[in-house]
């Protein structure tokens, strides 16, 4: 689907020096300050969409999850003054917008630790600002996740971005045009059809969703959650809950095999659509940037083997 190769490599996780994230302990100043907490919700901007007790006023405490606009957006409703949309230096503005769902009034820092019920909420106050983005004229929202500092977050409370674009982002587009080129057979239908007649890399499956380690992951206990049959709308009712009920599980999966993994997971939703959740445990090197052949140390059949024990 991406055209990516990926050496898998096992010998180079021995190597002197690898790196490998180091679970830490978040420290009490973080917690004592942390904006996201119930009862700091003067810490952010004034809150878009929440979910709390009957009768509760926006921007106090009583929230079950709330959204805000992030604060330091990379887009925006930015001027097109200046867009230069061809010729050999294209130019246009990142016009869009971003918020952040805070998932829980709880001091949680992962979506491994939220329960049924929260899970829930957060796919309420998704569906909501999805739709919310698509009547403001926005036709993509990228659904992102970011746990830990090794993966990007800022802040350890466990939350999650969506991100208002006009249009669908190139690697989203590059996955279209390949599905496009298979004469419209649906290439991840073919995948998961594939996986689940070997099931070396197959985690988890239930409510209609599979859990697995993709063939040639980026990185050592990647997954992918996806519906066994072809759909195109993943922000229905009833779907995202479970897809994100199971994500979590991997993730808790993961917390056994190794503490406190800095994770990023993001959604697809064109398409046959899918979750991918990206530990990371090495950073980008020479080889990888210049070349784009990715670094895999850990096999992803010996990765479900581990993930299924867990």
């Amino acid at each position: 689907m991406s055209g990516r190769w990926v050496v898998i490599a096992p010998a180079r996780a021995r190597r002197p020096g690898a790196p490998r994230p180091r679970p830490g302990r978040e420290r009490e100043d973080d917690l004592a300050g942390c904006p996201f907490c119930e009862g700091r919700e003067g810490a952010t901007p004034p809150e878009t969409f929440a979910l709390g007790r009957p009768g509760r006023a926006a921007d106090s405490p009583g929230w079950w999850v709330r959204v805000v606009p992030n604060k330091f957006p990379a887009f925006g409703p930015w001027s097109r003054e200046g867009d230069r949309p061809g010729g050999l230096f294209a130019r246009r503005a990142a016009v869009g917008r971003q918020e952040v769902v805070v998932h829980s009034p709880r001091h949680v820092r992962s979506l491994a630790e939220l329960s049924t019920r929260e899970i829930e909420h957060v796919a309420q106050a998704w569906r909501s600002r999805a739709a919310s983005a698509r009547e403001g004229g926005f036709g993509y929202v990228q659904g992102i996740v970011s746990e830990g500092a090794g993966a990007g977050a800022s802040l350890s409370h466990s939350h999650s971005q969506l991100v208002w674009l006009e249009e669908e982002p190139p690697l989203v587009a590059q996955e279209r045009r390949a599905q496009e080129r298979a004469a419209g057979e649906c290439l991840l239908c073919r995948v998961v059809a594939q996986e689940l007649e070997h099931r070396i890399r197959v985690v988890d499956e239930r409510d209609g969703l599979v859990l697995l380690c993709p063939f040639a992951g980026r990185q050592p206990y990647e997954m992918m959650v996806t519906p066994r049959e072809c759909e195109g709308e993943p922000l229905a009712a009833g779907r995202l809950e479970p897809a994100l009920a199971l994500i979590a599980d991997g993730i808790r999966r993961l917390r056994v095999a190794e503490p406190e993994p800095p994770v990023n997971l993001w959604l697809h939703p064109a398409g046959h659509w899918h979750f991918e959740v990206l530990p990371r445990f090495s950073v980008l090197a020479g080889l990888e940037l210049g070349s784009g052949y990715f670094i895999n140390t850990l096999a992803p059949e010996s990765a479900a083997g581990v993930l299924r024990e867990a």
